[in-house]
């Protein structure tokens, strides 16, 4: 999905300077789901092609090159990178350690599907001016590391709350001017949080740009007792990412989320982008758990 997806941001973004120019906002927001009526339902079930990633932080990496070495021993298709904020410019904003990363991911032969800015959990982007600055440099960061996607995380003193006109009102404001940037980019920028599927369509139809989409986190939905597998089929092509993971269990065990109906889900709505593992490691072991958890994916996905 990697440069399929570049192309198509990057095309929405053209498509979105040029309807500015004639006058015609409206026209980008009537695009914001160019594959929302794909095949899919009662049409037979494309096969999810495989990639699965890991958080960076879930490898005990955040932030760091070693994240590469390791997802490889663990057998992973891909890193999540985190872009940490605030660091004196460190991490993966400078230069040598972008540089010394990206080298690591040719040598393991890792992905870095999606890049996360999970300061904005503490730092909100609802309220905080500057974020919107640091978003836009980690827009950078992953396109340099040919991430398709960023996770925005919303939770804690950032969660969302769809009765707070002014904090939701910020957030559709800043996203509006970050998409254009995301999208010349070939970066959707990913919305994770709590709300439910019904009110994540509502704020993307206001943002109105395909670049901005949802990240989405089955245990999350679990955990506020909805059904991630419908909340799938709503958000139908407009799913930039998947995060699965199973509390401090292996995906395996049983748990709050029915991972068969979600990979049922997704195959109905098409989906072909990548499973970011944010999994525990209760043996202690983080590479035979992971395997275990890359293994039960497989033969349910």
């Amino acid at each position: 999905m990697g440069s399929s997806r570049r192309e198509l941001l990057k095309g929405a973004a053209m498509g979105a300077a040029a309807a500015a120019m004639m006058g015609m906002q409206g026209a980008v927001g009537a695009q914001a789901a160019p594959d929302a009526g794909g095949a899919g339902g009662s049409g037979a079930l494309r096969q999810v092609p495989l990639r699965i990633g890991m958080c960076d932080w879930n490898l005990g990496k955040t932030g760091q090159v070693s994240a590469v070495e390791l997802a490889y021993r663990c057998g992973l298709d891909g890193v999540e990178a985190s872009v940490n904020f605030p660091d004196g410019g460190g991490g993966l904003r400078s230069p040598e350690e972008l540089r010394g990363y990206r080298q690591a991911c040719h040598r393991y032969g890792i992905e870095v599907p999606s890049v996360a800015m999970g300061i904005l959990n503490s730092v909100p982007l609802k309220s905080e001016p500057k974020t919107a600055l640091w978003v836009a440099d980690a827009i950078a960061v992953g396109e340099k590391l040919g991430a398709t996607c960023m996770l925005l995380a919303f939770f804690g003193p950032g969660e969302l709350d769809m009765g707070d006109a002014t904090s939701i009102g910020r957030v559709v404001d800043v996203l509006k001017e970050l998409a254009p940037r995301a999208a010349a980019a070939g970066v959707s920028l990913g919305l994770e949080n709590y709300l439910s599927a019904e009110d994540n369509l509502t704020l993307l139809d206001r943002v109105g740009s395909p670049a901005v989409q949802v990240y989405y986190d089955v245990r999350n939905s679990a955990d506020k007792g909805r059904d991630p597998a419908k909340e799938l089929r709503a958000l139908k092509g407009r799913v930039c990412q998947v995060h699965l993971k199973n509390g401090d269990r292996l995906l395996s065990e049983k748990g709050e989320v029915d991972f068969a109906a979600c990979a049922q889900a997704l195959k109905e709505t098409d989906y072909d982008g990548w499973l970011v593992l944010e999994t525990a490691s209760p043996s202690g072991s983080i590479v035979e758990d992971t395997k275990r958890n890359i293994a039960y994916i497989r033969s349910v996905f």
